[in-house]
């Protein structure tokens, strides 16, 4: 067993979402912050940290930045799904009254999704690296002026008071994350839902990503992500990650991956996991209400 057995990592400072959602997933776990999304891979490879958790796409600020370009590189494999509710808090030194903040500080996502309450009490907003770091400077700074958006938890750990909270605009703002690790084996097909994720570059062919993609519509395979992405600048080598529902064992999903194939120059799979069950929570939302 190694020393990093029990340690999930993320990127960010203690109290930011990501690491929010390493507690809600693996409580069990203790969180390791990391500088940048490469260093989070680098303590997963080094055996300082056995999972790393990575966020993806938020439901308000769609795909974070980078992080198509680096999965394919980081040599991890995607293991599993997480969901983690946004409610974003207005964090201020204990015993700051609202009318005296002047200016609020919070990640450059997170601004903008709290647009209504800023705007509300006119304050100056200011970008900072995360939610938690800029939490964490609010607490050493100790000006009753300043203010962060962040988690509750952030709160907590850095001392602050929570003048506001679920002040996000929107009431759906969701962040998806991946969980990563070394393991290469996949695992086995059961009775659940599965996604699987990989990456691909077709052909400079006329129609190559249309009849790429045509396997998937002919053998019944629903694709629920496709994301294009240029490689090294250049505007006519584009990538895409995509995902869609369903296991590699599945003979639905391996028709479907032969085609892609033919017309792809390279494929590789990143991860096959269990959907999350808040696919199926979301689902059911989006079903026609009943007569």
């Amino acid at each position: 067993m190694t020393s990093g057995n029990k340690i999930i990592a993320f990127q960010g400072a203690y109290g930011a979402y990501s690491d929010l959602a390493c507690r809600g997933m693996h409580p069990e776990m203790k969180t390791l912050p990391c500088h940048t999304f490469e260093d989070t891979f680098a303590t997963v490879h080094e055996g300082r940290a056995r999972l790393a958790m990575i966020p993806i796409d938020n439901s308000v600020a769609g795909r974070v930045a980078d992080i198509h370009h680096l999965l394919p590189n980081s040599n991890l494999h995607i293991i599993g799904e997480y969901f983690q509710r946004v409610d974003h808090h207005l964090l201020a030194i204990p015993g700051t009254r609202i009318e005296d903040l002047t200016h609020v500080h919070s990640h450059l996502h997170a601004l903008p999704q709290c647009r209504n309450v800023i705007r509300e009490l006119g304050l100056e907003p200011v970008v900072y690296g995360d939610t938690a770091a800029g939490a964490k400077m609010i607490s050493d700074r100790n000006d009753h002026t300043q203010a962060a958006i962040a988690s509750e938890l952030a709160g907590k750990i850095y001392g602050l008071e929570s003048l506001r909270a679920n002040i996000e605009d929107a009431e759906h703002n969701t962040t998806r994350f991946l969980i990563m690790s070394q393991e290469t084996d996949f695992p086995c097909l059961d009775n659940g839902d599965w996604v699987t994720s990989f990456v691909f570059k077709v052909r400079n062919v006329p129609a190559a990503l249309y009849k790429a993609m045509g396997g998937f519509a002919t053998n019944g395979v629903n694709m629920t992500k496709l994301e294009s992405y240029m490689v090294d600048g250049n505007f006519y080598a584009v990538q895409f990650y995509a995902e869609i529902e369903g296991h590699l064992d599945e003979k639905s999903v391996q028709w479907a991956m032969e085609e892609l194939n033919f017309f792809t120059s390279w494929v590789k799979i990143i991860g096959v996991f269990p959907a999350n069950i808040f696919r199926q929570k979301q689902k059911i939302s989006l079903l026609p209400a009943s007569p």
